[in-house]
C-alpha cells in the first residue's frame, strides 16, 4: 500500500500538467451563400459544414487559444459542376463532388493567428489545395468575438487543371479554346467573421468573405468572374477534449 500511495503521489503532476490544456472546437451546420463553381458569375445557397476555431485552450478560459503552435483537422467540399448549373457549361464534363481531407497548421500569438492548410481530394478531383493566412482576434463583449483576416488559396497542378482547365476533349464538345495551367495561388480573400455566444457550448456564427480569383486561374475562359464574394451563417456547437 506504501509503495502504491507513493506511485500515485509521483503520477498526479504528470497527470495535472496533461490536463492542464482542453483541445476544443466548433462543429455545426449552417448555410453558405456563394459562386456555384469556381470562377462563377451566379450564386446559389448550399450547406455549411463548419469546423472552425480549433484549438487548444487553457480550462475556464472560455475558448481563449493557448499562444504556440498546433495542430488540426482540416476538411473541405467543393460541389459538382455540371451543365445544370450553368448553361455555359454544355458540352464540359460534369466534375463530381469532391471531400476534401488534410490538416491545419496554426501559429498563435496574443489576438493574431497565422495559419496554413493543406487537403487531399477525393471524388470531383483528386489533387492537393489549401490555404495560408493570418487573422486577428477582437473581443467585442464576453459573448461577442471578431476575427478579420487575409488568405490566399492554393492548389496543386491536379486540382488547378480540374477546376480551371479545359482539356483538348472539351474544348471540341464546349467551344471553349484549350488551356492548361500549372500548380499556384488561384484566390485571395479578405474575411470577416463574427462568433455570438448563446451560452457556454453554443454560438452562432457568421462570415462575410471578399475574394478573387488570380494568377493563372484569373486567365481561365471559364472564368465568368473573378470577383466571388459569399455570405454563411450557422449554429455550432463546442466540443472540448480534455489531456
Amino acid at each position: 500500500m506504501k509503495h502504491l500511495l507513493v506511485a500515485l503521489l509521483a503520477i498526479a503532476p504528470v497527470s495535472a500538467h496533461a490536463q492542464g490544456r482542453v483541445f476544443s472546437a466548433d462543429i455545426g451546420l449552417g448555410v453558405a451563400v456563394a459562386p456555384t463553381y469556381p470562377g462563377s458569375d451566379e450564386t446559389e445557397a448550399a450547406p455549411w459544414l463548419l469546423w472552425r476555431n480549433a484549438g487548444w485552450s487553457r480550462p475556464g478560459t472560455s475558448g481563449v487559444r493557448a499562444d504556440g503552435f498546433s495542430i488540426s483537422p482540416s476538411f473541405g467540399v467543393v460541389g459538382e459542376r455540371s451543365v445544370d448549373d450553368d448553361q455555359s457549361l454544355a458540352g464540359l464534363e460534369t466534375i463530381d463532388r469532391a471531400y476534401e481531407l488534410g490538416a491545419r497548421f496554426s501559429y498563435a500569438s496574443g489576438p493574431v493567428t497565422g495559419y496554413a492548410s493543406l487537403r487531399k481530394g477525393f471524388g470531383g478531383h483528386d489533387g492537393l489545395t489549401g490555404e495560408v493566412g493570418v487573422k486577428y482576434r477582437t473581443d467585442a463583449s464576453d459573448r461577442l468575438s471578431l476575427w478579420s483576416g487575409l488568405e490566399a488559396g492554393y492548389g496543386d497542378g491536379d486540382y488547378n487543371l480540374t477546376y480551371f482547365g479545359v482539356s483538348t476533349a472539351d474544348a471540341a464538345g464546349s467551344g471553349y479554346p484549350a488551356y492548361d495551367l500549372g500548380g499556384g495561388v488561384n484566390k485571395v480573400a479578405a474575411k470577416l467573421e463574427a462568433r455570438y455566444a448563446i451560452n457556454d457550448n453554443t454560438a452562432l456564427l457568421g462570415e462575410v468573405e471578399y475574394g478573387r480569383i488570380v494568377g493563372d486561374a484569373a486567365d481561365s475562359p471559364l472564368v465568368q468572374d473573378r470577383d466571388q464574394p459569399a455570405v454563411r451563417l450557422g449554429i455550432v456547437r463546442n466540443f472540448s477534449f480534455g489531456f
